[in-house]
């Protein structure tokens, strides 16, 4: 798999997620839900800011900071690194180690299953 998604450390996913919950803001905004949420100085704010900027999920143009890519699209992509790094890139690889480990309850299967054919190839 080609162009792996930069995985966020735990402080850049905790920044990116008031951004998320409150796009568009401006960088003085974010600097305060920062300051407030985290406890983050100003400095800290910017310099987190720009690297998770800089790995093209988020954006900051005239001051305004907006996402480059929803959450939902992190996560999956965070996904499917995961399973690449992991597991060959196979979701069954995946889903057989997993349950070596945990049964699945009916209800579990039934909704795996129901997934499984609504999202596979025809």
């Amino acid at each position: 798999m080609e162009n792996l998604i930069y995985i966020m450390t735990e402080a850049e996913q905790e920044l990116a997620q008031l951004i998320w919950e409150h796009e568009p803001l401006r960088s003085g905004e974010l600097v305060r839900l920062a300051a407030e949420h985290l406890n983050w100085k100003k400095s800290t704010t910017y310099t987190v800011l720009r690297k998770i900027c800089e790995n093209g999920i988020f954006q900051n143009e005239q001051s305004v900071v907006t996402s480059r890519m929803s959450q939902e699209e992190y996560a999956r992509q965070k996904g499917e690194r995961y399973l690449e790094e992991n597991y060959e890139g196979s979701l069954p690889n995946f889903v057989a180690a997993f349950l070596k480990r945990k049964k699945l309850s009916r209800k579990e299967i039934d909704e795996l299953a129901e997934l499984i054919e609504e999202y596979g190839e025809d």
